[in-house]
């Protein structure tokens, strides 16, 4: 979601008057972050998920189901609950970019208890619930998928509008305008800005998944809108031209504090190794514009649908007005690690800003952490720029520093203690696409937190050359990658980190290829796997009977998902498309395909259907049967009570109820 600041943004060509200013400046603010915060120390690990939500409305008459442009509407309702119960609220809710999109993490940010396991699960159950209080319209729900299986397709959206190819925000062939979130100026103006600043509409080009029947060479004829839909479209690719068939997708996204900034970054690294390999696990994106496509992730189409380079930076003209030729979308994956420790292995060129670096080093900043922020801001602003912000004092405002740093959506991202908060150093970890039930995003957020425990209980050293993690970034996205994919990753964890030189990094005798399976469930006397890890870190703590229940089925589930036991997302909707009636082995996704797996997505999500190659056959499979099993009895006690009479915002009753219980 990233920066939301107050006031009304400016448009590209006033925010271009102003982009020297914003870096100058944004420099001069995480200066005085920097100084203030960099000898904080012994900040206790707090931590939160942000998940991104799909509002959908269904015919069920007509087999037919659309994006529901509600989402103004219910967050409005939504955020007056919260408004009116701030600190005792258990749900944040925030706007998201498409009109329908709902954003929401926890009311406040979980502990250093691993108790805090037992109520992730349900602080996620409470979300969907109180969304669905204010879904009153017939055959609206919330679901948490990845993407519209035919977002940008024609009719996609209730109530219906009519792309503008050549007038609006994005002039685009495929998405109107009104499917932009209404909520927040921001991302209309960096949906805009963004086709200003590239000079042209930005180009997706996702490939098609071949079947027996799909056209070869696979192409398609749109109406020539100044010429950029006919050159940009490639031959066997899905073609999109649009920043909303990106960031119309959702995600789960997890923040974790460290206890100083020299863990921060360290951390940091780390995550940046294991961000490909929990991406390709968590694969939920095999449809994109009405088509199967021949990919599972959902990351490199946001990574061409946000890509702002100019032709100059793209290295198709010669620079004239831009200072760089940038080798990469401002959403991909990191391009350096950040601790000292870690120099050795940034072994691609990195792009920084020579004048930056130099500025940041004379003021006391290490040269890692230098480049990090010089590498950062060869960016332009693009994300709704206020006159307000040039304004305010750069020792207490970090929003210039802030409409850079966050607007490079990376797979980590680090997150420097805003001013005047009590929020410290922070790692957000940014690569895995969203599942579809409760129960399987709470054990993607709690392998991550305990991986980190992880980390730093043993010491552990996953550093791979950074070329290597680009390369895997690439091979995770491939159909089928968890069960097909080889990723290069560390031999030996438990060596402490060595300091390198730049030369030795490619010292293939540190990494080697492996499946996502040895990776995560380790394989006998060759490599210990990550969960083996975990699970040893858990037997060092003081954990008791229903906690421990709690994390074992969460890591047995993510166990199965690396075995290929139990399917991906993707995998799983790619059956569910493959084998129905009305497919016709060509590739497309028909309204009617859209309809049943949605509503059976929504059966699963709901308990009504089982889905066992997603989860397995077990009758419960949420956290400890006994904190579960309290949660029932909760909801049924405030159920009864709801009927009498006698309460109405059950939510409150519900978690102040069930917190000490976990």
């Amino acid at each position: 979601m990233g920066l939301l600041s107050k006031g009304c943004p400016l448009s590209w060509s006033e925010t271009k008057q102003y982009r020297d200013e914003v870096r100058k400046r944004g420099i001069l603010q995480f200066l005085h972050i920097y100084n203030r915060e960099k000898d904080r120390d012994n900040d206790g690990l707090k931590w939160g998920d942000e998940m991104e939500y799909t509002l959908l409305k269904f015919d069920h008459e007509n087999k037919k189901v659309y994006c529901n442009l509600r989402a103004k509407d219910v967050l409005d309702d939504l955020t007056l609950v919260e408004q009116n119960n701030t600190s005792t609220y258990p749900i944040s809710w925030k706007p998201e970019f498409a009109s329908y999109m709902v954003e929401a993490s926890p009311g406040q940010p979980m502990g250093e208890s691993l108790a805090c396991f037992n109520i992730i699960e349900l602080n996620m159950i409470l979300r969907r619930e109180e969304m669905k209080r204010f879904l009153t319209e017939p055959g609206e729900t919330v679901q948490s998928i990845v993407a519209f299986p035919r977002l940008g397709c024609p009719n996609f959206t209730f109530p219906f509008f009519e792309p503008t190819p050549n007038k609006g925000l994005s002039c685009s062939m495929f998405i109107p305008d009104q499917a932009v979130c209404q909520n927040h100026l921001r991302f209309s103006s960096m949906t805009q800005n963004i086709r200003e600043r590239r000079g042209s509409k930005v180009a997706i080009n996702v490939p098609i998944f071949k079947d027996i029947n799909t056209p070869s060479p696979f192409t398609e004829t749109f109406s020539t809108v100044e010429g950029e839909g006919a050159e940009a479209a490639l031959p066997d690719h899905i073609y999109m031209d649009s920043v909303s068939c990106g960031l119309g997708m959702s995600c789960i996204q997890v923040t974790l504090q460290a206890c100083n900034i020299h863990e921060a970054r360290f951390l940091y690294d780390q995550l940046a190794v294991v961000s490909p390999i929990l991406m390709a696990l968590s694969a939920g994106t095999p449809t994109a514009r009405g088509y199967l496509s021949d990919v599972d992730c959902r990351w490199g189409i946001i990574s061409e649908s946000m890509d702002d380079r100019t032709p100059e930076e793209r290295g198709l003209e010669p620079l004239k007005e831009n200072k760089f030729v940038i080798p990469k979308s401002r959403y991909d994956s990191v391009s350096t690690y950040l601790s000292a420790e870690a120099n050795g292995y940034n072994d691609i060129d990195l792009l920084y800003d020579q004048d930056i670096y130099q500025q940041l080093v004379v003021a006391g900043v290490d040269e890692p952490l230098a480049r990090h922020v010089a590498h950062l801001f060869i960016r332009d602003p693009v994300a709704s720029l206020c006159l307000e912000d040039l304004y305010k004092d750069d020792e207490e405002s970090s929003n210039l520093f802030e409409n850079i740093n966050s607007t490079n959506w990376q797979t980590v991202r680090f997150k420097p203690p805003p001013p005047d908060s009590s929020m410290g150093w922070r790692v957000e970890f940014r690569s895995l696409d969203i599942q579809l039930t409760d129960f399987e995003n709470a054990a993607f957020v709690t392998f991550v937190i305990l991986l980190t425990r992880a980390i730093l209980s043993f010491d552990l050293n996953l550093l791979i050359p950074i070329s290597k993690v680009d390369e895997n970034m690439v091979k995770a996205q491939k159909r089928d990658a968890v069960r097909q994919g080889e990723f290069s990753f560390r031999k030996n964890v438990w060596k402490s980190v060595v300091v390198r030189e730049a030369e030795n990094c490619h010292n293939s005798a540190e990494f080697e290829l492996m499946s996502i399976d040895k990776i995560i469930n380790g394989k006998d006397n060759e490599f210990p796997g990550l969960i083996p890890l975990i699970n040893r870190y858990i037997a060092t703590t003081d954990v008791d009977f229903n906690t421990r229940c709690t994390i074992s089925q969460y890591l047995n589930h993510i166990s199965k998902k690396a075995s290929g036991e139990l399917l991906t997302t993707a995998q799983w909707i790619r059956r569910f498309v493959e084998s129905h009636t009305e497919y016709k082995r060509d590739s497309v996704v028909s309204e009617r395909i859209c309809f049943d797996l949605l509503r059976k997505i929504d059966c699963v999500g709901q308990g009504e259907t089982k889905a066992p190659e997603l989860f397995g056959e077990a009758a419960t499979l949420r956290m400890g049967d006994a904190v579960f099993k309290k949660y029932l009895e909760i909801k049924e006690k405030i159920k009864s009570l709801e009927e009498d009479g006698k309460i109405r915002n059950n939510i409150l009753m519900r978690w102040n109820l069930l917190k000490p219980n976990c």
